[in-house]
């Protein structure tokens, strides 16, 4: 009886340039002798003297060549997904504390004049004079006691809808912008990897005579 490897690729993994790849840092290796994963995790998967640009997709077909080149015996099996996205970068820079200021000003004005532009279109002063004649039955132009706890409140709504106060979460799921994040980065992913499947398929097609 063939012994058995069953492998799981990671969705993304992150290198620094001439580094090379293992088995092990794109994957999960199961099999029920420990002895066989352990000599199967140090294949190297990526030559770090070819050039692939900043991305390149790992395929678990392509994976499972490079096992059976040095296992033949060895049935290996897949589980999760069919490729891994690796991302080639550099020591990165840090931010520019001129620029992270700028962009939070620029921020801060925007969503402030968004906010004041929403309550001119929807008249909410009015309101506010309306709401305060009808509890007490009398007129006031800028009735502060109730545009003090409204403007309060729009800040406490925010850290509530975010999930956040301050650097502590509120609950254990994730705020909205969390999820629309995580949705993007899945779909920054899911773009890469399509994008370098198709720029290899064209290459193979070409070198085709």
């Amino acid at each position: 009886m063939k012994d058995m490897l069953t492998i799981r690729l990671k969705k993304k993994v992150v290198i620094k340039p001439g580094q090379p790849l293992y088995l092990k840092d794109i994957s999960r290796l199961d099999s029920a002798r420990e002895e066989i994963a352990c000599k199967v995790k140090d294949l190297i998967i990526y030559d770090p003297q070819v050039q692939h640009g900043s991305f390149y997709v790992i395929d678990v077909m392509d994976v499972m060549d490079i096992i059976h080149k040095h296992f033949p015996a060895l049935d290996v099996r897949h589980a999760g997904p069919p490729q891994t996205l690796v991302e080639i970068s550099g020591n990165l820079r840090p931010p520019s504390i001129i620029l992270v200021l700028m962009v939070m000003i620029l921020l801060f004005i925007g969503s402030g004049l968004a906010i004041m532009n929403f309550h001119m279109d929807v008249s909410m002063p009015q309101v506010h004079e309306r709401i305060y004649y009808l509890i007490t039955g009398e007129h006031k132009s800028s009735p502060l006691i109730m545009q003090i706890p409204y403007s309060l409140g729009i800040g406490i709504g925010i850290f509530v809808f975010f999930n956040r106060l301050i650097k502590k979460r509120l609950k254990e799921e994730p705020s909205p912008l969390e999820l629309e994040m995580f949705l993007y980065q899945e779909n920054i992913e899911q773009y890469m990897i399509d994008h370098e499947k198709r720029k290899e398929d064209s290459g193979c097609h070409e070198s085709v005579p």
